[in-house]
């Protein structure tokens, strides 16, 4: 992806997190030039990847196959492993209009997957197998809004805004945007972009960047580059 489109990416993602009622942290806008400044007082931004995240799964057909994210808070995988500190992550996200997020699962996340508001957020289930496999015959129970439910392999589920879905590891999943752009809000266990997702294809979960122009806001795919 060139930088150029990121930066036009992160102002409309900006626009319509407003839109929809949200503000992010003051460090969503630090330019990279304050973030280097500031990369001592960041430290578990920069450690936790927290802030902005945009990826084309490495298709380089973002319209087609992507995702805009923002990590807001995430804790420590030795929280979680130890039952106690910080054990939760959070994200904004914005699905659009017929752009897949590709199948895929987490070994270790348990995540509710929100309507924040927007269209409607369509969220296609499968299974696993008895290794964590993707399961294309097989089924299973959700909870939707804390209400149990059975879907069928391949199932999709249509959320309504402030409708959600709890995903447990080894749900294996997809979603999309349908009738319009859907705000997501995303609530989980500790999360852990760059071992934590298994896609079913094969895609990679970031972005090769072409630098046509300088960023507007570093991607917590630019910290080990950018920063101190």
């Amino acid at each position: 992806m060139k930088r150029s489109e990121i930066n036009d990416i992160l102002r409309a993602a900006d626009e319509m997190i407003r839109r929809n009622g949200f503000a992010l942290p003051p460090f969503a806008y630090w330019s990279p030039e304050e973030f280097r400044a500031r990369s001592a007082e960041a430290r578990h931004v920069i450690d936790a990847r927290c802030g902005w995240d945009i990826t084309d799964y490495g298709a380089g057909r973002f319209d087609e196959m992507g995702l805009f994210l923002f990590t807001l808070r995430n804790g420590r995988i030795d929280d979680l492993s130890a039952g106690r500190g910080m054990c939760y992550a959070e994200k904004l996200l914005i699905s659009r209009e017929g752009q897949l997020s590709p199948m895929h699962t987490h070994r270790l996340k348990a995540e509710d997957i929100i309507n924040r508001g927007g269209a409607t957020l369509v969220v296609e289930l499968f299974g696993s197998d008895a290794d964590g496999g993707f399961a294309g015959d097989r089924g299973g129970t959700v909870m939707c809004d804390g209400i149990l439910r059975s879907y069928a392999p391949g199932e999709c589920l249509r959320l309504a805004p402030g409708e959600s879905v709890t995903l447990m590891p080894g749900d294996w999943h997809a979603f999309w945007g349908e009738g319009g752009d859907v705000l997501v809000g995303e609530v989980s266990t500790v999360n852990d972009d760059e071992t934590d997702n298994i896609f079913r294809d094969g895609v990679g979960r970031f972005a090769a960047i072409e630098e046509d122009c300088d960023p507007l806001h570093l991607l917590v795919s630019d910290y080990a580059t950018w920063l101190p």
